[in-house]
């Protein structure tokens, strides 16, 4: 008899799409989407069911929503697969695993080697041990923080160590990320991060230039053993630039790095890493080396370009926990070109005349896809919600318009 599964994923936005349709994409089964607000991205779908829980970040009513939905859907199915699409849900799965995995597959690290790997100070001194290159650092503490002595010249790239903590408190100007020109405006981000109330380290760096297509991602999946099994390498061709937006990729070519892909899966093994990983780098062209930036203890939200470019996400999780299926390795060294803009978007702002043919080649041989626009969940009412996400590009590019060199 064919064991049934039902995937379980928290979240709502395009990242719990592109789970779904690669669960459906394979499986062709529907998946369960719980979230805390309703967008539109998971809205009136073929392939996803939306539960809303509004206090699901609160972790007691997390606990007993999650556990609910264990004993409900446990009578149903064989398994249940938790997937989380962002770290305020991944924190909770990881702090109550044992609870939860009496109902639930739950593919994730235990909590002592998540946090190590998602404090951004931690995870750089962890990249020192396995020799991955990463960008020149300083750590800005409350106690140095009128005492700094950069080690490096301006401009700078300023960001918080904790990302979670960060994303918590609010104040004038925000931004995901910072790109500081002289030490006047580095004082003056500095005290505005601190009096808002965050209160763990900031990390400052050495400025990588390039635009856009300097930046890659790396999404990779690890067995419940700790062996890699998948890996593809994807190279962004254009992101957005909204302050608080910066780095959500819009467009890219799948790629393979051999270097690459041996220096990752020796780390992800040797510390023994279990589920989906996820990494941003940039492409350094003073010294010709991959900096990396962060690893994220998920899928990203532009990973469905790894399914697209023919490695199905949802079958390494599937063959690993259902089907009890060990293959060897799969690395990605296909050309696809993976969308989350109209086309039209490229031509007008990737200023790379190389890279744009290359996109348009992809296009013209049908070698794309888009995430959210799926033929198997193509209603009326979806493609007119969806064109209009899309859509809404025109206008940001328009306010945000990448810079020709990001110097």
């Amino acid at each position: 008899m064919a064991k049934t599964f039902l995937p379980v994923i928290l979240g709502t936005d395009a990242n719990a799409y592109g789970l779904a349709r690669s669960f459906n994409d394979e499986y062709n089964i529907k998946s369960l989407a719980i979230g805390t607000f309703p967008l539109r991205e998971t809205r009136n779908s073929k392939i996803i069911d939306v539960k809303i829980v509004p206090k699901l970040t609160d972790e007691n009513i997390f606990l007993d929503t999650l556990l609910e939905i264990g004993k409900t859907y446990r009578q149903k199915y064989d398994y249940l697969i938790l997937l989380s699409c962002a770290e305020w849900y991944t924190n909770p799965i990881v702090n109550n695993m044992e609870a939860l995995s009496k109902y639930f597959v739950i593919p994730f690290m235990n909590k002592e080697l998540k946090d190590k790997l998602e404090d951004k100070e931690s995870f750089y001194n962890i990249c020192e041990k396995y020799n991955l290159n990463y960008p020149k650092t300083y750590i800005v503490t409350k106690e140095n923080k009128d005492n700094i002595q950069l080690p490096f010249e301006y401009p700078v790239a300023l960001k918080p160590s904790n990302s979670t903590l960060y994303s918590q408190i609010n104040f004038e100007g925000k931004e995901k990320s910072y790109k500081i020109t002289n030490e006047q405006e580095l004082k003056k981000t500095i005290n505005q991060i601190f009096n808002a109330g965050y209160n763990k380290h900031i990390i400052v760096q050495d400025f990588i230039p390039g635009s856009d297509d300097t930046m890659y991602v790396l999404n990779c999946y690890s067995n419940s053993k700790g062996q890699v099994k998948m890996m593809c390498l994807g190279r962004c061709i254009l992101e957005e630039h909204t302050p608080y937006g910066i780095g959500n990729y819009r467009a890219i070519i799948s790629d393979g790095n051999k270097q690459i892909y041996d220096k990752i899966k020796k780390f992800l093994e040797d510390i023994k890493y279990v589920g989906f990983s996820n990494f941003d780098f940039k492409y350094d062209y003073r010294d010709n080396t991959y900096k990396l930036f962060e690893i994220n203890i998920r899928q990203g939200r532009s990973s469905y370009f790894t399914t697209a470019a023919g490695l199905n996400m949802a079958k390494y999780l599937v063959e690993d926990y259902v089907l009890n299926i060990d293959k060897k390795i799969e690395c990605n060294y296909n050309k696809f070109l993976w969308l989350h803009t109209p086309k039209n978007i490229l031509k007008k702002y990737i200023y790379n005349k190389d890279i744009l043919n290359e996109a348009m080649k992809l296009i013209k041989t049908k070698k794309y896809a888009y995430t959210l626009k799926n033929p198997k969940d193509n209603s009326l009412t979806r493609k007119f919600w969806i064109n209009r996400i899309y859509n809404k590009d025109y206008k940001v590019f328009k306010l945000y318009p990448p810079k020709k060199d990001d110097e």
